[in-house]
């Protein structure tokens, strides 16, 4: 999965296009055998599937020699040859492969629009110092781009993620949200009234697992 998120940052991809394709990417391979097709065939037909979703194009061509750069480091382009052809046509086809998969179902509902409201109702609880001297934002927009290294996207609400995010942002730099203990409720559940503590803590453990994950792979 690292892969599909190396590849759109190379593209240049923005935000909420490389969470499309993440999520395509997840979704195909929990309808598929995770052996019956090339991952980065599937890597690649995500992204230029999620680039047509998103209105960012992308050429088949870049997707090609980014991809290759990726798995053969210090490569050149490839060549326009039969076998650029023949792998060009090979994305085309498993994009409509993934198409019939999802049932043309690919047009998804991100965290990313949640998480930026709520975080600028977060700044406006807390003193300017605390926001000011704490990274919280740029962590929980770093938390929510590495969620996508894993299918937390397909397991939990939108909305809940990006709660999460934050909850685990705030708990990393020690920030309390001011007057929690007289409040009526949790400061996350002002955000979204079916959230539970336990989904949050489900989210964080399936977040820092990814992590775990990470650090092992050679």
């Amino acid at each position: 999965m690292r892969s599909v998120q190396e590849l759109c940052v190379k593209l240049g991809m923005q935000s909420i296009p490389i969470a499309t394709a993440c999520t395509i990417y997840h979704k195909f391979f929990c309808e598929i055998n995770l052996d019956a097709y090339d991952p980065y065939l599937v890597a690649m037909s995500s992204l230029y599937l999620a680039g047509k979703v998103e209105e960012q194009h992308l050429r088949t061509r870049d997707i090609i020699n980014v991809s290759n750069r990726c798995l053969h480091p210090g490569s050149e382009p490839l060549e326009l040859d039969s076998h650029f052809w023949a792998l060009r046509d090979s994305i085309v086809q498993c994009e409509l492969l993934v198409l019939r998969v999802l049932r043309f179902q690919v047009s998804f509902q991100h965290p990313h629009k949640y998480l930026l409201h709520y975080l600028i109702s977060l700044k406006n609880w807390l003193n300017r110092y605390s926001w000011q001297r704490t990274p919280v934002s740029v962590t929980a927009w770093a938390l929510l781009r590495d969620s996508y290294h894993g299918g937390l996207c397909l397991r939990f609400r939108a909305q809940h993620i990006a709660v999460a995010v934050l909850h685990l942002a705030l708990q990393a730099y020690g920030v309390e949200v001011p007057a929690e203990a007289e409040a009526e409720k949790p400061w996350w559940q002002v955000f979204s009234d079916d959230l539970t503590k336990p989904i949050i803590d489900n989210i964080v453990s399936d977040l820092i697992q990814i992590y775990t994950m990470d650090t092992e792979i050679p």
